[in-house]
């Protein structure tokens, strides 16, 4: 009843706003534009304007304006957009928080595209037979929400990435290539640098985190000078399309992973530049023993089966 009590004090009067309509609001704000927010959440535009119609009613405030060029938020909307992150992110960790009482055998495994985990999952399975464990492949920006909003429990990913919040443990160092198309003329060389694509045009990714841009970018370049601009793009596939269509070349990892995506792309080693980190990650101060043991499992397995993979 002490609960009961404090709940009714501190919210007298019932609060009816769906989540769902806030996280539609969200991603709406996140792309500044119906269409793309639709296809994000897998809706129509239709649909999804009746959403965020719906929310407004409920707040009895105006959120969004239309413009000629997209969406951009009301001045109310601005004030609400950092408070419905929190509350996105406050209903996530409470959710999860749940559930892992109830499940305290459990771990999900985060890991962005084109690291292998594999050894390491099966090393923990093995070990810990009756307890379940999942893997969710990321984002190759989500790493520290997925952990934040408690969607993981660990992450195997590439830095940089903000790291405050988390502890993070350095697994083995994984060299910069140069993506470019099979019929680019420095293609059949051993190794490039970067003055050999001093003018070469790098896309942009739309939303790019602006640590991650200017990391595999190389901007600005070591002597001072800015990348050169290339091309916008809305996510990572479209970039690799792109350069399989010769309108731009990239800094990557590894692509024996990109490859497999597209047949145009090749990569070419790249001289001079500091190896990317992969890195295994965790909220700081999470004492699970199954992240404990994963961690173990990590360090162990990880670094020995990228000494053993093939070179690009």
């Amino acid at each position: 009843m002490r609960y009961a009590g404090c709940v009714a004090d501190a919210f007298p009067a019932l609060i009816d706003l769906d989540l769902r309509l806030v996280q539609s609001f969200v991603v709406v704000s996140e792309h500044q534009h119906f269409g793309r927010a639709a296809e994000a959440l897998h809706t129509t535009q239709p649909s999804l304007s009746r959403q965020i119609r719906r929310l407004e009613q409920q707040l009895d405030v105006r959120l969004l304006d239309r413009t000629t060029h997209g969406t951009r938020l009301s001045e109310a909307g601005e004030v609400f957009l950092p408070q419905a992150v929190r509350l996105l992110r406050s209903a996530g960790q409470a959710m999860a928080q749940a559930r892992a009482a109830a499940r305290p055998r459990m771990i999900t495994i985060g890991y962005t595209r084109g690291l292998l985990i594999t050894p390491a999952v099966r090393a923990l399975r093995t070990a810990e037979p009756e307890a379940e464990v999942k893997t969710r492949l990321l984002a190759w920006n989500d790493s520290r929400s997925a952990l934040l909003d408690h969607r993981v429990d660990a992450v195997v990913a590439r830095l940089p990435f903000v790291t405050d919040q988390l502890q993070v443990t350095v697994l083995y160092d994984e060299p910069r290539v140069l993506v470019v198309p099979l019929d680019h003329p420095l293609v059949g060389r051993e190794a490039v640098t970067l003055d050999d694509i001093a003018d070469e045009p790098m896309p942009h990714v739309r939303q790019s985190d602006p640590l991650l841009n200017a990391y595999w970018r190389m901007d600005p370049r070591p002597d001072g000078r800015p990348a050169p601009d290339g091309p916008l793009v809305e996510d990572l596939d479209d970039k690799h399309e792109l350069i399989a269509a010769g309108q731009a070349v990239a800094i990557g990892p590894p692509l024996d992973y990109a490859t497999g995506l597209h047949p145009g792309l090749t990569t070419i080693p790249l001289r001079d530049v500091e190896p990317s980190k992969v890195v295994f990650a965790t909220r700081a101060g999470d004492r699970s023993p199954l992240v404990s043991a994963f961690r173990e499992h990590a360090m162990a397995e990880l670094p020995q089966r990228q000494r053993h993979k093939p070179s690009a």
